[in-house]
């Protein structure tokens, strides 16, 4: 049974190239996510021949403002993946005005992958669930991955009515609030993730494999086997995929 990250920062690493053999060798299903559509290419191009390791076009929400004229070349590299990441809304201390603009930017990011219909979108809702759950909305035409979520257990109700999945990493499994989230997540909606680099495993920098520790800290939760824990995520993975 293979091991599942759905979010992972390759481009991040010191040496991606030999990183991302790595990570196939060991046949892990990775989504390597992209913060800008510039540096899209690379990853794509790094990651086009192979099996286990799918490159996601992206416009990190706190980048956004500062990129939005990258947003044609997201448009145009779109029909090279299926997968788009990270992308959403991330307010911090921006003023209204600012905020709109960033809205308007991922309501034109949704727009274009829902010409499409099949795209799998890993999506950033820090402080901001309620706005990204309600502008995907209920008739998003592709499938939605709240990454790393920290909302409220109403906002993950409402995500859940959506059929959004939610991916989980070893910080939010390790902490007091994700925990509570996790055990209101059904199972059939729960995926791994790594969000490595900016996730330290041991002092370093995480890697899809350490994705076993979030499955370690899943099945002690949920009371279950890791192997169980683990064939459920894989079966949530292909569900994803259809």
């Amino acid at each position: 049974m293979h091991l599942i990250d759905t979010h992972f920062h390759l481009d991040l690493y010191p040496k991606p190239e030999a990183l991302v053999l790595e990570i196939e060798a060991l046949k892990i299903y990775t989504i390597a996510v992209t913060n800008t559509p510039s540096v899209f290419d690379f990853t794509y191009q790094v990651t086009k021949n192979l099996k286990y390791v799918r490159a996601a076009i992206g416009l990190h929400p706190e980048l956004a403002l500062q990129r939005k004229s990258e947003l044609p070349l997201f448009k145009e590299h779109l029909g090279k993946t299926r997968f788009v990441g990270e992308i959403g809304l991330d307010y911090g201390n921006l003023n209204d005005l600012e905020k709109r603009q960033q809205r308007n930017i991922f309501e034109s990011i949704l727009d274009s992958c829902a010409t499409s219909k099949d795209k799998i979108l890993t999506v950033h809702s820090r402080g901001t669930a309620s706005d990204v759950i309600s502008t995907i909305g209920n008739n998003f035409p592709g499938k939605i991955i709240l990454h790393w979520f920290s909302g409220s257990i109403r906002e993950l109700e409402q995500a859940v009515e959506f059929g959004f999945y939610f991916s989980i990493n070893s910080a939010m499994a390790s902490s007091v609030k994700g925990k509570r989230l996790i055990l209101n997540i059904p199972s059939d909606k729960l995926l791994t993730e790594t969000d490595g680099p900016f996730i330290e495993v041991e002092r370093k920098p995480a890697l899809p494999s350490d994705v076993v520790l979030t499955l370690e800290k899943l099945a002690t939760m949920r009371d279950i086997s890791i192997d169980s824990q683990r064939s459920i995520i894989f079966n949530n993975f292909k569900s994803l995929l259809e």
